[in-house]
């Protein structure tokens, strides 16, 4: 693991880490969280209601380092962006990338950029120049040895690339163990579910 990625904390978007794989997978309610108030949340409902929608919350929120806020603190900035909406139905639509973007630059001085086409060799040098890469990829990520369902859907942080340069090391919002939340993959792999979208953002200068 490189320094960059040792510098960048390690979040999920539901409060226990030891109760992701459990509620991603297993189906447990996210509302029986013993540490959903740590997210920020005001009840355990609005925690359940909300957290599965925070992949790209959370991205920023390790982005930020020690000073981010909480994870619904993030949340309410972002709705106040339009970077979140809901329909008449109460369905959570979200992230929108440029309202997400303005959020990041205006109220958290970050400098964001939406890539709505990114190759995958065009992330090397984003993370060469300092910036992390919240990426769009599908959730089954976390076991990269199945073949993939799908692209996209789900948001991960790249932090760095590999030493050897072939690779990227990346924070997984929904990683269900230690390794699958700082994990690595080699470029080619991490392809197979990646949307070719994303927003990479920076400190500003």
């Amino acid at each position: 693991m490189s320094c960059a990625t040792c510098r960048v904390p390690v979040h999920t978007q539901f409060a226990s880490f030891e109760l992701v794989g459990p509620i991603v997978e297993g189906g447990l309610d996210p509302a029986t969280d013993p540490a959903w108030a740590e997210s920020g949340a005001k009840s355990p409902a609005e925690y359940a209601r909300w957290a599965g929608h925070l992949c790209g919350m959370t991205c920023l929120r390790m982005a930020l380092g020690d000073v981010a806020p909480s994870l619904f603190a993030l949340r309410d900035g972002a709705l106040g962006y339009g970077a979140y909406t809901e329909d008449r139905d109460g369905a959570i639509r979200g992230l929108i990338y440029d309202p997400f973007a303005a959020y990041v630059r205006e109220k958290h001085g970050l400098d964001a950029t939406v890539h709505r086409h990114l190759a995958p060799q065009e992330i090397p040098a984003l993370l060469d120049e300092g910036r992390t890469v919240m990426a769009s990829v599908h959730y089954a990520i976390r076991h990269p040895l199945r073949p993939s369902p799908g692209r996209g859907g789900h948001l991960v942080l790249l932090t760095s690339r590999t030493s050897d340069g072939t690779g990227v090391h990346f924070h997984n919002p929904s990683g269900t163990t230690a390794g699958t939340r700082a994990a690595e993959l080699p470029l080619a792999e991490f392809e197979r579910f990646f949307a070719g979208r994303g927003v990479s953002m920076r400190a500003a200068v």
